[in-house]
């Protein structure tokens, strides 16, 4: 593999006359330690963050003429704006390391740890800048693209910290709680098992409402979250909500109980691509066969792929760390390339210090493109004949209106027997 065929293509620049407040500008709006100095398109010098912070400090010179005026950080930084004032060619590191275009990509690699740095300027064989290579680039190339998705474990460990705070719950629950309790009143349910039960909150909600409740999480931050929540409630309602953590199959397999109902709220049963089958199997087991329901909740997928350009959600909340900072939620679907593929839903979270967002993190996971069809059919192969599909947008009502692909944010389905 060369190093021409990882490098990032384009690249930002500066020339010697840049003044070191627009290079400074630069280095923060596009999260890179430092950039290329070029003349034409020749690389003359590389100016860095260290190079930029190095001139606050004094000379060896300065220091051996007057070592106490030298050591007074507060008269250092008072020289900020004077240091802003300088180009690129007053600071700029000369003569820097550059990898050529055609070189293999571990021979990149070798260099930055030789020279300890993070990046090199990519040169063709005439000199001139044409790209950039980076130690994470090297590293995406070789180990991060050939590593398998996360399982559904890893991806709610990775993402259960912000979990709370992402999703919203103050408009989510009065919304969808009110509907599914009519439904299980109305079915004569008593007992409930919450399938994928995240950080808890649908099933403390309807544990408030009077049911028996056993909540099944395999992730364990999620379950640890959702265990807190229970310590802090109040006696009559601990005894209604119970928390289980591990494999789904394996948790149901040890009830020996009835339930009369089950549900996978927040689009949980699609994201247990692998055993979802099997938890079936299992509650057609444990579930009574008359009167019993089993209620999933789905992302409408189809309509973030196709109207909001893969776009399946995005918000902005207050960090519970400081009032200055805020965090960026946001999730997007990857399409399945074939019928046989499997959705990619990728999250990313980015931080707002006060002054400016940085990205906190991305990660991936595997879910199931579900139809209506594959709906229909998975239900009534476990001996559920009446399938109903409801739709809603985010913060509306469930169980109100029909499915429509192009509108509803949900899909909920409920099945009876």
């Amino acid at each position: 593999m060369k190093v021409s065929d990882i490098m990032q293509k384009h690249v930002e620049s500066v020339t010697p006359d840049t003044k070191v407040v627009d290079v400074a500008r630069i280095i923060f709006g596009r999260h890179v330690n430092g950039l290329p100095v070029c003349k034409d398109k020749k690389i003359i010098g590389f100016v860095s963050e260290a190079d930029i912070l190095s001139k606050f400090h004094p000379t060896i010179q300065e220091f051996t003429e007057d070592p106490f005026l030298s050591s007074n950080f507060e008269k250092m930084e008072e020289k900020s704006q004077e240091i802003l004032n300088l180009t690129a060619k007053d600071i700029m590191s000369k003569m820097p390391i550059t990898i050529n275009a055609d070189d293999p990509a571990l021979r990149a690699n070798s260099v930055m740890r030789l020279e300890n740095v993070g990046r090199l300027p990519v040169v063709d064989n005439k000199g001139n800048l044409v790209g950039i290579v980076t130690m994470g680039d090297i590293f995406k190339s070789l180990v991060g693209k050939k590593m398998p998705y996360l399982e559904s474990e890893e991806y709610h460990d990775w993402i259960a910290r912000h979990f709370d705070l992402a999703i919203g719950w103050e408009s989510r629950i009065p919304s969808e709680i009110p509907a599914i309790t009519n439904l299980f009143h109305k079915k004569e349910v008593k007992k409930i098992l919450d399938i994928g039960c995240g950080t808890g909150e649908h099933a403390i909600a309807l544990a408030r409402k009077g049911f028996q409740i056993a909540g099944i999480e395999n992730s364990r931050m999620m379950f640890g979250t959702a265990q807190a929540k229970w310590k802090a409630l109040p006696k009559d309602i601990k005894l209604r909500v119970k928390f289980i953590q591990g494999d789904y199959v394996e948790s149901l397999k040890k009830i020996k109980e009835e339930y009369q109902a089950a549900m996978f709220m927040g689009n949980a049963m699609a994201h247990i691509p692998n055993t979802y089958g099997e938890i079936l199997e299992e509650l057609n087991r444990i579930l009574p066969k008359k009167k019993s329901v089993i209620v999933s909740q789905l992302i409408n997928y189809k309509k973030a792929i196709n109207k909001n350009n893969r776009l399946y959600r995005f918000a902005i909340h207050q960090s519970g760390l400081s009032p200055l900072w805020q965090h960026a939620y946001f999730w997007f679907y990857d399409p399945p390339v074939n019928k046989k593929e499997l959705l990619t839903l990728n999250a990313g979270i980015l931080d707002f210090d006060g002054r400016r967002w940085s990205p906190r993190g991305m990660n991936a996971v595997q879910t199931v493109a579900f139809t209506k069809r594959d709906l229909k059919k998975t239900f009534e192969n476990i001996g559920f004949s009446k399938i109903v599909f409801y739709g809603s947008k985010n913060s509306e009502p469930l169980l109100k209106h029909k499915f429509n692909m192009g509108n509803s944010d949900w899909l909920t389905v409920v099945a009876e027997r």
